[in-house]
């Protein structure tokens, strides 16, 4: 069994507890050949298969204790799929910054991690329609003896503060006035809870969402998150992202994908992530108006 990586565009074969490919119903890993998963659309609507790129980050798209891709981008793109025929998706992780690269180069269909929309982004993928608002806070250790609420706070407290990779908040920080030198970017949100844990850095930048699931599922390691804030004047919006014309694919998308908010199903999906209410997007909100800054 093997798990592809695509951050350089290479594959290389892992230990077959950590699994490779996730599907809708109970099938094999089939690699390779006849069986391997669809990375076009049109293959996709042939086969029913299709290969999703991801950044094994919890709660938006990871493996599970039993090797199973699961998490808010999974579930909400496989209830969207199976209206569109698609019953099956092979998850393919890879490095955070490097998902678009990956989608560019065929080695899966779409990005299903939740990424934020922002221009640069938009220069290389396609985004659906926002599918989520979220807000960022710190994950610190209980007591937060440093005060690190806003980024402005860790230039004052002169501390070291971990982020993920090509993550939205290396650029929140630099605008903050931050130096360099106290943002470590880590290519794992595993690197960064191991980290953070141990103190090698006071703390880490990351998603209130994801920070939240972080400190509930290590109840042990001490930390805590500090209150959500929103960066600039508008909440970031998430969603899933597409190559640059694969448009059929990305309409066809939106249209399941905007249905299953309108029937409230898309809230009933993503609550066993932490994702509430408070996250649906405005109706409002629009990819272009995010793409142009």
């Amino acid at each position: 069994m093997r798990i592809y990586t695509t951050r350089t565009g290479r594959r290389r074969s892992v230990l077959a507890a950590v699994a490779c490919v996730i599907a809708l119903t109970a099938s094999a890993c089939g690699l390779g050949g006849d069986d391997a998963a669809a990375v076009t659309y049109a293959e996709a609507k042939e086969s029913g298969r299709i290969k999703v790129g991801f950044a094994n980050e919890a709660p938006w798209a990871f493996l599970d204790e039993k090797g199973e891709l699961t998490g808010y981008a999974p579930v909400v793109a496989r209830a969207v799929l199976k209206k569109l025929g698609i019953n099956e998706i092979e998850g393919v992780v890879t490095d955070f910054d490097g998902l678009i690269d990956g989608l560019r180069a065929q080695n899966y269909g779409f990005v299903a991690a939740g990424m934020f929309i922002n221009p640069k982004r938009c220069e290389g993928s396609a985004f659906a329609i926002p599918d989520y608002q979220v807000g960022s806070a710190f994950l610190v250790p209980k007591g937060n003896p440093s005060q690190i609420n806003r980024f402005e706070d860790i230039t004052k407290a002169n501390v070291r503060v971990a982020t993920l990779g090509g993550a939205v908040e290396n650029g929140y920080a630099e605008g903050s006035g931050v130096p360099p030198n106290l943002i470590e970017p880590m290519a794992k949100q595993d690197d960064i809870l191991r980290a953070v844990r141990n103190g090698d850095v006071y703390g880490a930048a990351i998603l209130d969402v994801t920070a939240s699931w972080l400190v509930r599922n290590n109840p042990d390691a001490n930390l805590e998150v500090t209150q959500s804030f929103q960066y600039g004047s508008r909440p970031d919006v998430g969603t899933f992202n597409f190559r640059i014309g694969d448009d059929q694919f990305r309409e066809d998308f939106n249209r399941e994908l905007r249905a299953l908010h309108e029937s409230g199903e898309w809230l009933r999906l993503v609550e066993p992530f932490g994702l509430t209410a408070a996250n649906e997007p405005n109706p409002a909100a629009t990819t272009e108006q995010y793409c142009a800054g």
